[in-house]
């Protein structure tokens, strides 16, 4: 008799647990299970903001590719809210690098690319990173506020 109540009370237990974990929020599992996004966000560049090429370029945006293959950026586009517009030419990202797009002007190198604009892209106080596909479809984003406080961890 102690065993049917026992198994009893376990099925009892699942029955009512069950439809809670079931219930668990999606955001619970991690935002980016592998690929191409946007890694991380220095919106608002230190300092009072300026034209000069260092306060234009401290605003930047991490693009990480955590694949097992490299990729072709070629085509790709990172957005702002108001339509400014960075596309990539021929860049080869390879599996677990990172790429930096700085807004401003500079030499691209290997690892960092440079929008070449004279003024700031991304707005202080809240805007949203896109990272769209040669396609046109979108990839990923990242979007911020103030609370973030000049930089916002996008993974």
């Amino acid at each position: 008799m102690r065993i049917r109540s026992a198994a009893t009370a376990v099925l009892a237990a699942t029955a009512v647990t069950a439809p809670l974990l079931a219930a668990a929020p999606a955001s619970a599992a991690p935002r980016h299970q592998g690929g191409l996004h946007i890694g991380y966000v220095q919106y608002d560049s230190p300092g009072r903001d300026s034209s000069s090429r260092t306060s234009v370029n401290g605003e930047w945006v991490n693009i990480h590719n955590n694949g097992r293959s490299a990729i072709q950026l070629k085509g790709y586009k990172l957005k702002d809210n108001t339509g400014y517009t960075y596309t990539f030419g021929s860049y080869r990202i390879g599996a677990g690098k990172t790429v930096k797009v700085r807004t401003g002007k500079g030499t691209n190198a290997s690892g960092v690319r440079y929008w070449g604009r004279s003024w700031h892209v991304w707005n202080n106080t809240s805007d949203k990173a896109r990272l769209i596909k040669p396609n046109g479809s979108q990839l990923d984003s990242c979007a911020w506020t103030t609370r973030d406080r000049g930089s916002k961890n996008c993974h």
